[in-house]
């Protein structure tokens, strides 16, 4: 049977060895954290960065991290418990927080069965979308999500079609767009061309493995006076303008909604799918084909045409029937073009129903636990370095590699570990206190579950007062419900 200081030793080295307050190996160049911006989603993966999201459940880390070899004596069983407390405590934290949110949602919310007895002036609606909107923001970077800039937006909706789609999105139509991705990867599929003689061949589609959209339209109001001043356009005109562009919406959008839709496995360069005013306009391709059949056959019809017209004296009849005849063709032209119009919009129906995976306050609650998770992991893979090690401040970019390491030998990951948000949250908490001199203190795994079990019985003490005030109640009635 090992001794302690055997144990001991073994803990020391655990399974991020080099992590010490006395290693001075600087953190490779590979491993130097790289900064992932939405313009990163149209790179090639070999030019992309790493993100911070970890894709790896937090089960697993538990199992992994919480090894008997890894802990001096019985601290493993003290960890995995004290893991667990953190588990419970993370998410709590979280709920109280959409508690607040999901209440200032709920005027905005179109999905709403429930009677509405509050109203707000149009100043207070202001003030709560837009906490609406900076708290799903705040949520989703917790979550590791990356946002894509509307610049970016921009350069990404002008790429091909991975259904060979051809789509156009007017922004400017929105008041409010927020874009968040997590996970940019490649799947594979098959496809015929006919540079490939129409053979079957496989090929990789950039996708995003989650794709985050909240969007609200602009008050009428106001998009009129924009297309006014953007086009010289008087009122009568730009209002027939933005109501032709919004019919090509669903009528359940209105604009005093927040929208929110989360989807999985989104082509990258088909983006423009998810908006509700997405047009689908004709290819290069189907615009020659079609024309070029379209000429053909109105030419032939109107030569086969021409000879009974000349007849119209002679024989009323039969020129009649060939004027019938070549309007026949050309209405059938005309059919060609909205049926492949039609065949066009199936396809993006199709793709977007089986990418779809919450809608609006569905997506703040997945969103939530999403967030929550990630800083639980977060949070153990630092702990399991600080409760072992007597690490320093300016220890923490040799841990941050260590960690972003072990992750790679684990489990063949590679991330961009985000250690200041975990040693933040721990350091809030309790967990681990940081004295003048830039020494970081850790509770032993035993303590810090006892720690983490005085918090919750404060919780409810401690709960805060809710931030929602607006509003002013009325008797109840649902014409507001959504």
């Amino acid at each position: 049977m090992p001794s302690a200081d055997a144990q001991n030793a073994t803990a020391k080295a655990g399974f991020f060895s080099g992590t010490s307050s006395n290693a001075n190996v600087a953190p490779s160049a590979a491993a130097a954290p790289v900064q992932v911006s939405g313009f990163d989603a149209v790179r090639p993966e070999s030019q992309r960065g790493r993100e911070r999201f970890i894709p790896v459940t937090r089960f697993a880390l538990i199992d992994r991290l919480t090894m008997a070899s890894a802990w001096p004596g019985s601290q493993a069983q003290e960890a995995r418990r004290f893991f667990r407390y953190l588990d419970h405590w993370r998410r709590q934290q979280y709920n109280a927080e959409l508690h607040e949110l999901e209440e200032t949602y709920e005027p905005f919310s179109p999905d709403s069965d429930l009677l509405m007895t509050r109203a707000f002036t149009p100043n207070e609606r202001r003030v709560m979308q837009k906490r609406v909107v900076e708290g799903m923001a705040r949520i989703l970077e917790q979550a590791n999500y990356t946002r894509i800039d509307a610049g970016h937006v921009e350069l990404i909706l002008t790429r091909d079609s991975a259904y060979g789609l051809d789509l156009y999105v007017d922004l400017d139509a929105f008041e409010e767009v927020l874009i968040f991705y997590r996970g940019a990867s490649t799947k594979r599929d098959k496809r015929r061309r006919w540079q490939k003689f129409y053979l079957k061949e496989e090929f990789d589609i950039p996708i995003f493995q989650r794709l985050f959209l909240l969007f609200k339209l602009k008050p009428f109001d106001v998009r009129v006076r924009e297309i006014m001043q953007a086009k010289k356009l008087g009122r009568k005109e730009a209002e027939k303008l933005v109501k032709r562009t919004r019919a090509s919406m669903p009528p359940q959008v209105k604009e005093d909604n927040i929208y929110m839709k989360l989807f999985k496995n989104i082509p990258r360069m088909d983006l423009e799918m998810v908006f509700p005013n997405t047009e689908v306009r004709f290819r290069y391709y189907d615009k020659l084909r079609l024309g070029a059949t379209a000429s053909g056959g109105l030419g032939l019809g109107a030569f086969g045409a021409a000879g009974k017209i000349a007849l119209l004296a002679t024989n009323p009849f039969a020129a009649v029937g060939a004027v019938f005849g070549l309007g026949g063709i050309a209405f059938r032209q005309a059919v060609n073009f909205i049926n492949q119009k039609q065949r066009y919009l199936v396809v993006m129906a199709q793709n977007l129903y089986f990418h779809s995976m919450a809608d609006n306050r569905g997506v703040m609650l997945k969103l939530a636990a999403r967030a929550a998770e990630e800083d639980i992991k977060e949070e153990m893979l630092l702990y399991s370095v600080l409760a072992k090690e007597k690490a320093r401040k300016q220890d923490l970019p040799d841990i941050d590699t260590a960690i972003e390491q072990y992750l790679a030998t684990s489990f063949g990951v590679a991330v961009d570990f985000d250690i200041p948000d975990a040693l933040r949250r721990l350091t809030e908490d309790g967990i681990v206190t940081e004295h003048p001199d830039g020494t970081l203190v850790t509770l032993p795994p035993k303590e810090a579950a006892l720690h983490i079990d005085a918090k919750w019985d404060r919780f409810l003490d401690e709960l805060p007062a809710p931030l929602s005030a607006e509003g002013m109640e009325f008797e109840g009635n649902t014409e507001g419900s959504a």
